[in-house]
């Protein structure tokens, strides 16, 4: 045996006799959390590191000619997958949920060290997408590789999982309140005391690793000093209106144009278009370079000219109206310059383009009620972070998650009110435009999204392959009653026999009540065939294409009790429905337990 072997063997064992099952779960998710915030803070110091190599001016002595950059970094991208990791980075949360969902929680573990090479090279080169989504991936994919070498169960698997996650974003934005209600929200997990401690200690854990590394410093140095006033009520109504009407526009900008890149079978061709695109839009609206926190930023202070940076109308900039069009601008092209970022092949996350297109609708809102000649007069700061709360609610379809994250890493929780105003109004209208998220679109068509809907949920783990019975015996159209009896009836114990052709395709079922009456009329046996006495079964399963929530209401509305299976065009098996409502008892129970 492998001496690795023999070790991890010892330490299981010593971990059954003097720890605890939920003690070593806090253990773990001690570790997680540490893990997270390591991989959290290597992933920002090395874009970091990127970026200010560029602004000092080390390989381009002017910046000037930033705008080739993203399409420089790219390139790097490309290069990587083709010759050294051989498969691109998944999209982060999207491919956790499938995980979650299809894999039992089990992530690939390349997925632990792509992120950190992709997504710096993407973002340290100016691509318009953020560092928190592949933060997350990178962390759970650890997460995931980590119980399955300790033999973590599947549904502790995912709590770990979500663990990572809160652990990422409580590194990077140091709220840990706010990383505890994305996990729950996002993926789906119940928010009991089982699940609610061990979430608690790795958001602690890994905000303490991004204090030991980082220090007391913060995304944004901003402290509200303007409080909530009731007459600006109607403003924030409005404002999350805006921001539901905008965050519609994201999701739908996303879609359409990752559909329009995946016409192009090329990478080099995607590449190639995607990067000079963006090119364009940074030469003309220099912001959308990057994340975008020293924008963000810029608004909250109140320093317009800045955050907006040299661009081909700094003449007019005297004009607050030329102003506000460029900052509309920015709300316009984050999400067509994040999209074409992803489509072009690069790596990142969706959640800080979300903040800095927010941040922009939100300053641009409270810019057109100062400056409409009414007498209105509002603070642009905080319409500013409930901008980013309002987008993130829309995108995410998480208004808790936004507004406990904008209040904690702003410190601005005497603004609670108008950021669950707006927050709420955002999530409202777009969930009524849209069914879906970015994250949800492709899991929820597939049947593997999770959702806080148990029944749901239950039914999205359970796997179909895991309830096919196979031990029916076929019938041939041709084959004699006689033979039918001689070869099937009196060597099966079913009532129920399948009738196939020579190549396997399914064309009918005999139930054995069907023959009942003429089984035993020997005149017949010669006479009559299996086709004589088969017929079509009200409905069929195909394996490829229904999920468990599809062949449940199948046995619904058809009232039956077995129900052929049809994989690659050919009879695959039947499910019953007493094996697969014992299947579906079984999940509940470990689903909820």
């Amino acid at each position: 045996m492998p001496v690795k072997s023999t070790i991890f063997k010892r330490i299981h064992i010593w971990r059954y006799k003097h720890i605890s099952e939920k003690n070593f779960i806090f253990l773990l998710s001690l570790v997680i959390g540490l893990l997270a915030g390591i991989i959290s803070v290597f992933i920002k110091n090395v874009t970091f590191a990127i970026e200010s190599i560029f602004q000092k001016g080390i390989i381009l002595s002017e910046n000037s000619i930033y705008f080739i950059l993203p399409i420089i970094g790219l390139l790097l991208v490309y290069l990587f997958v083709k010759y050294i990791s051989k498969k691109p980075s998944e999209h982060a949360i999207p491919s956790i949920l499938f995980s979650l969902s299809k894999r039992d929680g089990i992530i690939n573990k390349r997925n632990i060290y792509l992120p950190l090479v992709t997504a710096p090279l993407t973002v340290g080169f100016g691509g318009s997408v953020g560092l928190l989504g592949p933060a997350i991936a990178s962390a759970s994919a650890m997460s995931s590789n980590l119980s399955r070498l300790l033999h973590i169960d599947r549904k502790t698997r995912s709590l770990l999982i979500g663990c990572a996650s809160a652990g990422a974003i409580a590194s990077i934005f140091k709220s840990p309140i706010a990383a505890i209600i994305f996990a729950i929200e996002i993926f789906s997990l119940d928010l009991t005391f089982a699940s609610l401690l061990p979430l608690l200690i790795a958001s602690v854990s890994s905000v303490i690793t991004s204090y030991f590394f980082l220090g007391d410093s913060v995304l944004f140095d901003f402290n509200v000093t303007e409080k909530f006033i009731i007459k600006d009520t109607l403003f924030y109504i409005i404002l999350g209106i805006g921001t539901g009407i905008a965050s519609i526009y994201f999701s739908k900008m996303y879609f359409g144009i990752s559909s329009l890149f995946n016409r192009l079978k090329s990478a080099k061709r995607k590449l190639i278009i995607g990067g000079l695109a963006i090119g364009v839009m940074l030469f003309f609206i220099p912001p959308l370079y990057g994340e975008g926190f020293g924008f963000i930023n810029d608004l909250l202070l109140g320093n317009d000219i800045k955050a907006l940076g040299s661009n081909p109308f700094n003449d007019y900039m005297d004009n607050i109206w030329i102003v506000i069009g460029l900052l509309f601008g920015i709300t316009i092209f984050k999400a067509i310059a994040m999209t074409t970022t992803f489509a072009a092949g690069g790596t990142g996350g969706i959640i800080i383009p979300t903040l800095v297109m927010g941040s922009a609708l939100g300053n641009v809102v409270a810019k057109v009620i100062n400056n409409c000649g009414l007498g209105f007069s509002v603070s642009e700061a905080n319409f500013t972070l409930i901008g980013m709360a309002g987008l993130i609610a829309g995108v995410l379809h998480a208004p808790l998650t936004a507004i406990f994250l904008i209040a904690e890493i702003t410190g601005g929780y005497e603004l609670f009110i108008p950021l669950m105003i707006t927050a709420s109004m955002s999530f409202i209208i777009n969930k009524n435009g849209l069914d879906h998220t970015i994250y949800t679109k492709e899991l929820l068509e597939k049947g593997a999204l999770l959702t806080q809907d148990k029944d749901k949920s239950v039914l999205t783990l359970m796997k179909l392959e895991s309830v096919i019975e196979k031990d029916f015996i076929q019938l041939h159209p041709e084959m004699s009653l006689g033979e039918m009896l001689k070869n099937g009836v009196s060597k099966s114990n079913r009532n129920l026999f399948p009738v196939t052709d020579e190549e396997n395709n399914f064309v009918g079922i005999i139930l054995l009540d069907n023959i009942r009456t003429v089984m035993f009329d020997q005149t017949l046996y010669n006479s009559t065939t299996v086709e004589t006495f088969m017929h079509k079964p009200p409905e069929y399963i195909h394996f490829e294409n229904d999920s468990m929530e599809v062949v449940m209401k199948k046995f619904q509305n058809s009232g039956a009790w077995n129900l052929p299976v049809i994989k690659d065009n050919k009879y695959y098996g039947f499910v019953s429905k007493s094996k697969l409502l014992t299947a579906y008892r079984r999940e509940l129970i470990n689903f909820t337990s």
